[in-house]
């Protein structure tokens, strides 16, 4: 049984009882890679008229990444860009990279709080979008990964007959990112 504490209210918490909740939540970590793939895998179930599936699509994305040589910060990252669309399609850079933030350097989680402005280029002028949105981000350090991100391996990402690894190729680095959070 995990130790609990005994405040009832934050300001009437001890030292001490911070630390057996720090300790707890480093023994707990390991659940949210395993939340994380419980997202990705519910991803499966959204195609919202694509012509793959969201957790194809991410899977796609991800391979491309390796396939690249990108590191595994950036690989998890390419899998999980799109996990927000579980709750808001509209909101679902902000909420992939929020998660993410705490696991991975400050320029990924950067490129993917924007791919959607940076994919942008290829897709919102059909709707009366600004194609140049990216544009806005110039000389940022995060800009040209963004851009190889958006261009190279997302917004090629959605054909029903292209490569990909399995989710399971992917587990141990999911695993390995999500393991602990970065120091601030």
């Amino acid at each position: 049984m995990e130790a609990m504490s005994t405040f009832t209210r934050m300001d009437e918490s001890t030292a001490e009882q911070w630390a057996v909740i720090g300790a707890e939540t480093m023994k707990n970590q390991p659940r949210v890679a395993e939340e994380v793939l419980s997202m990705l895998r519910r991803l499966e179930g959204i195609t919202d008229g694509f012509s793959t599936n969201q957790l194809v699509h991410s899977l796609q994305t991800a391979t491309y990444a390796e396939k690249a040589g990108a590191d595994t910060q950036l690989i998890v990252a390419s899998l999980c860009h799109d996990m927000g669309k579980l709750i808001s399609v509209f909101n679902h850079p902000a909420i992939a990279a929020e998660i993410l933030k705490p696991y991975v350097r400050e320029v990924v989680y950067s490129a993917i709080k924007v791919h959607q402005d940076f994919q942008g280029r290829h897709y919102y002028g059909h709707f009366g979008g600004d194609v140049n949105a990216r544009d806005k981000y110039e000389g940022e350090v995060f800009y040209d990964l963004a851009a190889q991100f958006a261009d190279e391996w997302d917004q090629t990402a959605f054909d029903p007959d292209g490569e990909y690894f399995p989710l399971e190729h992917f587990e141990p680095l999911v695993r390995e990112v999500f393991a602990a959070a970065l120091p601030a």
